[in-house]
């Protein structure tokens, strides 16, 4: 499979299937294998992209604290859209958990190369301080916990993450520390200014993001929202067709309002 090289770090990704191009990323201390039952029916309608954040999976370990951020993060992803789409290109782009969080930040840098969000099982940041710096504890905190006990945390994790292949759990404690912290509320307070189509999935019994979830879909202008029953965090793994059968419409009905807005101008 194909790897980016940015600035002397590899980033691992695959591309599946043709049409209008679909970024998915995973969430913290999961891979890309998360996607694993969504790569073949979206693949048949989108070139599916997805891949390794750094510290994750097949991609590079560096082994900087500097190297993990959400700029970093950001750029990657901005590179991989280069790399399969070519300069400034656009794309769907989506993703669960820190992998929203992420998306939503991509927006907020790139929004010209945004065409929809999809945000799934995700929060938005915290505008205060005092919650942020809670939040900040448990990152770090699970930054600790994989420095000392290494990749056996992830067998104490939820099902998706248990089975994961990771090489070591450095990454994971550096990407706790400067990916899953958070240092500011700039994303939280850009969800007002988002102009794209916007899907807010959300499971059931994923109790911790089921308000962000409602805030979310309140605050971006025209967000639809989707709560998928019997389902947790990982509910595209949960609920896998459920979860298919909302994005699937959800970009169907995007692109007939697109058509249609279109042929409105002609």
């Amino acid at each position: 499979m194909p790897s980016l090289n940015r600035n002397g770090v590899r980033i691992y990704y695959e591309v599946h299937g043709a049409g209008p191009p679909l970024l998915l990323t995973h969430g913290y201390s999961s891979t890309s294998e998360m996607w694993a039952g969504q790569v073949a029916a979206l693949s048949q309608k989108f070139k599916l992209i997805i891949w390794d954040m750094r510290g994750h999976g097949q991609s590079d370990y560096p082994s900087e604290q500097s190297a993990y951020s959400e700029p970093n993060t950001v750029a990657d992803m901005a590179a991989l859209l280069d790399e399969v789409c070519g300069p400034r290109s656009t794309a769907i782009v989506g993703g669960l958990s820190l992998g929203g969080y992420m998306s939503l930040a991509f927006y907020r840098v790139h929004p010209s190369r945004v065409s929809t969000l999809l945000i799934i099982d995700t929060g938005p940041g915290f505008k205060k301080d005092s919650a942020r710096e809670q939040w900040n504890e448990t990152a770090f905190a699970t930054g600790e916990r994989f420095d000392r006990e290494g990749l056996a945390v992830l067998q104490s994790m939820s099902a998706e993450r248990a089975s994961v292949s990771h090489r070591d759990a450095k990454g994971l404690a550096l990407a706790a520390r400067g990916m899953l912290a958070q240092r500011d509320n700039r994303v939280i307070e850009s969800l007002s200014r988002i102009k794209v189509p916007a899907l807010v999935v959300v499971g059931g019994d994923d109790t911790p993001f089921l308000a962000a979830s409602e805030y979310m879909a309140k605050k971006i202008p025209g967000a639809k929202k989707v709560v998928i029953p019997n389902a947790g965090h990982a509910v595209n793994i949960d609920q896998p067709q459920l979860f298919l059968e909302a994005v699937l419409d959800f970009l169907t009905n995007v692109k007939q309002d697109g058509l249609g807005q279109q042929k409105a101008s002609l």
